[in-house]
């Protein structure tokens, strides 16, 4: 190729390469795939290798360049980099309102909020359009200079994009709405200034720790401290593999903003990422309630956020207030309530679960852990308490996570007493008193005793529950007061109680017992996949459940199946296949089937409806929260679609639905290169 063309051909990859990266990162869609990304990212290498004259230092291919640094270099900030106060309740929120009314009575506060990611504070400058220099807060008015390592990061423009580069729809709104935004972007000011926060997504940070467990190595301890590190290393390398984010929240340089909304949106035209989660509010009040929204649905997003920013939204507003030491006063951070805790270890006790799985659980002094007081935390197995080392009577620190079982994280070492005790699994079952095993390979220690009380009692949870015969009104207590009174000693004795034998019972009257005994009766009768889920055979879940379903039709022919017939159905392999097997062949799981029919409980054979074969074909695994329908619902939909569900990411996944806080299967699918579609997407497609 001649120069001539080689040079208009690099400019051209090179606007195509940024164009997308600026509608992935920024407008959060695609129109070409990764692996079509990849391709042009290839053909812009290759040509720059070949003239590399015109290679140059903002090309997307230059992300990773250079030799680790010997040290950082100390870098002045232009403006200072402030920190912000915190407010602890709503209380605080009113009384900081109050202090800048004093202040200046002037002010009659629009305010903005946005999220607080819990990342890490980098300032970038841009001369030209170019990225020149990125660096840390520091002490606020001089950083350390971490350009290097801030380039690998993909969500970071290397050269900032005009509004000729790219005339997307969201783009063309904001002109309409934000004139003032429109004469800001019309071109590329030669100076410019953007500070932001680069994090690590929760499920970038479980692919990191799955890593460090493959090469026995000490786990992170959260996503912030990784990307932390990975910015204050000097190889850039490092950086470059942590798949990092960055979202922008200032734009220090003044184009003429009149409030922090249109900052905002002047650097999402440049092309950085911002916040989609904010709130130009009118009063107080209504921050609040965004601030309680984002409260309710914190746990399901997809990176850690610590609080919500609240400030002043009119610069001329915000500057007249002012700065107090080392923090503005137009602006507060609202910080939620901790997820951790220290509180002592009292004692360990063990759960014994529906597979005679032994679960230690700790015995905590109560103590506050987000809003809700905890007594007990999951030390998981064994193999957890040896890798914490936790002892009984330790200090410990204690995390929880939503709606998740509080879990034991850490021990303060320092803090053991001398009479601490070592806890070690029992050789006997604490509820029947049977032998304990650990089986080759496994973590678990089981209770081999199949008619083990606690076994039943939780086999019997899970038999009634929602996605099983879905008794309503059955839930753990009721259940609980059933089998310590004697009513019943497995599920089939549900469906022979009366209501004379529960309406004594306290806590149960004779309209409350009426309900629960039409409920049981109601459900005599349950389609095939419901039943075989119900019966709660090791490895079978819901998906493998339905498939058997569909493949026997009745729960004869499966209890009859050879084994090279249930290791002959799609997604069923050996292990499965072997449980399946030796279940319906142990006595205790014979008698118990034959108990069910003989008090009348019937399998249904089943046909699933579909409504067209849109998605004949096409199997779908979801990963995430969903915000606009139920799990359950979106693979009912999807059933009923013609297509099919999986539990595990593959090369024959059509599709991942990604919802927030996504797990390993959506990293697993960027690594196979599956589509992975937003719940937005997902909606579209099912119609």
């Amino acid at each position: 190729m001649e120069k001539a063309k080689a040079t208009e051909e690099i400019k051209r990859l090179k606007k195509e390469v940024n164009y997308h990266r600026y509608l992935y990162h920024v407008l959060d869609r695609q129109e070409i795939s990764d692996a079509a990304l990849d391709s042009l990212k290839h053909r812009l290498k290759k040509l720059e290798d070949e003239f590399p004259e015109f290679a140059s230092a903002d090309s997307p291919t230059q992300r990773v360049a250079g030799r680790p640094l010997e040290k950082f270099t100390k870098v002045p900030h232009r403006t200072k980099m402030l920190s912000l106060n915190d407010a602890f309740s709503h209380d605080e929120l009113r009384d900081w309102e109050k202090r800048l009314r004093r202040i200046d009575p002037r002010i009659k506060p629009e305010y903005f909020a946005e999220i607080k990611v819990d990342g890490f504070a980098v300032s970038l400058e841009y001369e030209h359009g170019k990225l020149i220099r990125a660096s840390t807060r520091g002490d606020g008015q001089v950083g350390e200079e971490v350009t290097a390592n801030v380039r690998t990061v993909e969500a970071i423009p290397l050269e900032l994009l005009s509004t000729h580069d790219h005339q997307a729809a969201e783009v063309k709104k904001i002109f309409k709405d934000f004139p003032r935004v429109c004469q800001a972007t019309k071109t590329i000011p030669r100076l410019l200034e953007v500070r932001g926060e680069i994090y690590m997504t929760k499920a970038a940070f479980l692919t990191v720790n799955q890593d460090q467990k493959k090469k026995n190595l000490p786990l992170y301890a959260n996503p912030r401290n990784i990307a932390a590190g990975s910015i204050r290393q000097l190889d850039p390398k490092i950086a470059a593999s942590r798949n990092l984010e960055f979202l922008a929240y200032d734009v220090v340089t003044d184009l003429n903003q009149a409030t922090h909304e249109e900052g905002h949106l002047i650097a999402k035209v440049f092309g950085f990422k911002t916040m989609d989660l904010v709130k130009r509010a009118p009063s107080l009040d209504e921050t609040i309630q965004f601030i309680m929204a984002i409260g309710e649905k914190r746990e399901k997003l997809p990176f850690l956020i610590d609080g919500v920013v609240v400030q002043i939204n009119h610069k001329r507003d915000f500057e007249r207030l002012g700065i107090a030491g080392k923090a503005p006063r137009g602006a507060i951070a609202y910080k939620f309530p901790a997820a951790e805790a220290t509180t002592v270890l009292k004692n360990i006790i063990l759960q014994v679960g529906r597979r005679g799985t032994l679960t230690p659980v700790a015995l905590l002094e109560p103590v506050g852990i987000g809003g809700v007081t905890v007594s007990r935390a999951t030390l998981h197995n064994q193999a957890e308490i040896r890798r914490l080392g936790v002892k009984i009577g330790d200090t410990v620190v204690v995390e929880r996570a939503g709606d998740v079982i509080p879990h034991v994280k850490s021990v303060l070492l320092r803090l053991r007493p001398k009479n601490a005790k070592e806890f070690r699994m029992p050789n006997h079952c604490p509820v029947c008193k049977k032998p304990v095993v650990q089986n080759p390979g496994e973590v678990a220690y089981r209770c081999v005793n199949p008619h083990c009380p606690a076994i039943h009692r939780e086999g019997t949870y899970h038999f009634v529950s929602r996605r099983g015969f879905d008794i309503q009104g059955l839930g753990q207590k009721t259940i609980d007061v059933l089998l310590d009174q004697g009513l019943i000693q497995d599920a089939a004795d549900l469906f022979v109680l009366k209501e004379g034998d529960i309406a004594v019972l306290e806590r149960f009257g004779e309209k409350s017992a009426a309900n629960i005994i039409s409920s049981i009766q109601d459900r005599k009768r349950v389609p095939l996949s419901r039943f075989i889920y119900a019966l709660g055979i090791p490895h079978v879940g819901e998906e493998t459940a339905l498939d058997l379903a569909r493949r026997f039709g009745r729960l004869k022919q499966l209890a009859e199946a050879s084994l090279g017939k249930l290791q002959a159905i799609p997604d069923v392999g050996e292990v499965v296949a072997r449980s399946i097997y030796g279940w319906f062949r142990a006595p205790h799981a014979k008698n118990f089937l034959k108990k069910l029919d003989r008090v009348g409980v019937e399998a249904v054979g089943e046909k699933i409806k579909t409504s067209s074969a849109r998605l004949k074909g096409k199997t779908f695994v979801l990963t995430g929260g969903l915000e606009n329908l139920s799990r359950d619902a979106a693979k009912d939909k999807i059933r009923e679609l013609g297509g099919e569900i999986s539990g595990n990411v593959s090369k024959n996944t059509d599709f991942v639905v990604a919802g927030s806080d996504p797990g390993s299967k959506y990293e697993k699918a960027r690594l196979l290169g599956v589509k992975i579609i937003s719940e937005a997407e997902f909606l579209k497609l099912i119609g």
